[in-house]
């Protein structure tokens, strides 16, 4: 167990190393440890070495001019200027939001950035002002369109954040596909098999090989298949890829480049500028009085919360089990495996930052 403090610290001494400003390391940090206390191990510091390989690539600018190119009353078009999506993401939704606070709602997509970490960060900045927040990124093609033997998508997720008045904030978060690509780094750390219905093999069959997407197999849409409704993931993904990339002048399908961890993926010839992203702001107060629609949404999370579940289970609510992993790793730490720990001490011993 590391305690989230020290691993915080750490992240950021190593985004300062690399170059970034003062705030945008300690943003950058706070993006990914967030995802760690929050139990999505797979978007946190595992993540880290990925980012300093973009920069050792020149994917990445540490001090990137993040500019509106394009706008109008309710929308923008951010450009990252190949800035970390850590910093990238907040920046652009805080100009949604304060599109929101005159024209009701603000809408903003983003070219030219990276990957921004875990969707659900960048939606809850909104739930903070009265406002409904989404955010949604497309990703590296690493998932097959039902009946499709190509990788064409991304694992594209979705984040709603909905406040409420004396409950948590509700936060929906969730990838499109059936589960992140990172959840199988895990299990190849480990040594261990997935789940069937995860992802399909290079001649388009189940397996439960953890190694197989590496090996010209593919991540399956949300679904699994098309009994079990894989067409529907495969939808989802679709919108996250076009809002994300074809909307904002960003690579989209097969284009999207690559995250510097899937190593055994190379870039193909663009359409666009970089990795893509959407966001959304919605002032509660545009549609009715604030105060009365946290309240029946009070109403809403306890009805769901007192519905009658299946012996031994307890119906939850969007966000339940993050919130509870939180408040027990802030206490307790944060779980390391070996491998990410090691890789974390090989950038500690290059940049001089003891973990």
């Amino acid at each position: 167990m590391i305690h989230a403090n020290r691993l915080r610290l750490f992240t950021e001494r190593i985004f300062l190393a690399i170059g970034c400003s003062d705030h945008d390391a300690q943003l950058a940090a706070d993006v990914l440890i967030s995802a760690d206390l929050r139990g999505v191990d797979s978007h946190g510091v595992a993540r880290l070495p990925g980012y300093v390989r973009l920069y050792d690539l020149g994917r990445l600018n540490p001090q990137p001019q993040m500019r509106i190119v394009h706008e109008s009353p309710s929308t923008a078009v951010v450009d990252g200027d190949r800035g970390l999506g850590l910093v990238v993401g907040p920046w652009a939704m805080q100009v949604a939001i304060e599109k929101a606070r005159t024209a009701g709602t603000g809408w903003v997509a983003v070219r030219n950035s990276n990957h921004f970490g875990i969707a659900g960060y960048h939606a809850l900045l909104a739930a903070e002002h009265d406002m409904i927040g989404q955010a949604m990124t497309h990703a590296a093609p690493l998932v097959a369109p039902t009946f499709s033997l190509e990788k064409m998508l991304g694992t594209n997720p979705i984040a709603v954040a909905i406040p409420a008045a004396t409950e948590p904030t509700f936060l929906a978060d969730f990838a499109s596909t059936a589960v992140a690509y990172g959840k199988l780094e895990i299990l190849q750390r480990k040594g261990q098999d997935i789940p069937t219905g995860w992802a399909q093999n290079a001649d388009g069959q189940p397996t439960t090989d953890a190694n197989a997407v590496r090996n010209g197999g593919a991540l399956l849409p949300l679904g699994s298949d098309r009994e079990h409704g894989s067409h529907k993931g495969y939808g989802l993904g679709s919108v996250v890829d076009i809002f994300s990339g074809v909307l904002s002048g960003a690579n989209y399908g097969p284009w999207v480049p690559p995250f510097a961890t899937a190593g055994f993926m190379s870039a193909q010839e663009g359409v666009g500028i970089g990795t893509g992203h959407f966001f959304g702001a919605m002032r509660i107060d545009a549609f009715r009085p604030a105060d009365e629609f946290k309240a029946h949404m009070d109403t809403w999370i306890n009805r769901f919360r007192s519905a009658r579940a299946v012996p031994g289970q307890q119906v939850l609510i969007p966000g339940d089990p993050e919130r509870m992993m939180e408040a027990e790793r802030t206490t307790n730490g944060i779980p390391v495996v070996e491998p990410v720990v090691n890789s974390l001490n090989e950038l500690g011993e290059r940049f001089g930052v003891e973990l």
